[in-house]
């Protein structure tokens, strides 16, 4: 079963990074397993929030590179981003989860050097809903 934790882990992790990946599948497979719900929810929230954390960090660092060739966004679309998240602010983060715009958020709030420990707990507590969510309409769909 620690393999299957591992694995749940690891999906949920890079699942938060801007990486294509959902953990989802894996959540609800290991819980028509029989795995531990709580456990579930534990393990797949610190991998999924772990994996937010290296948004925060590359968008900590990506300015860095706005003046060169091959970097991605434009000054436009960085300051569009940058307006959004000041307009509606950190609580924001509580929709890190979000499938679509959930990734961009935490690289945004490194961008605008959020610290940390607000980053943690606001990012962790909106996924682990998340997860809770995910876990409840499991239970109600089997």
């Amino acid at each position: 079963m620690i393999t299957s934790y591992l694995l749940l882990f690891g999906s949920a992790f890079l699942a938060a990074t801007i990486l294509p990946f959902y953990s989802e599948v894996l959540l609800f497979l290991l819980l028509q397993q029989g795995a531990d719900p709580l456990v579930l929810i534990g393990v797949a929230t610190l991998g999924n929030t772990l994996g937010s954390v290296v948004n925060w960090v590359l968008g900590r660092y990506l300015l860095h590179f706005k003046n060169r060739k091959w970097f991605y966004f434009s000054q436009d679309q960085i300051d569009k981003a940058q307006r959004w998240f000041q307009r509606y602010g950190v609580w924001s983060l509580l929709l890190a989860w979000l499938p679509i715009g959930g990734d961009a958020l935490t690289l945004i709030a490194g961008i605008l050097k959020v610290r940390l420990a607000p980053f943690l707990l606001l990012v962790g507590l909106g996924k682990c809903v998340r997860y809770i969510a995910v876990v409840y309409l499991a239970g109600s769909l089997t």
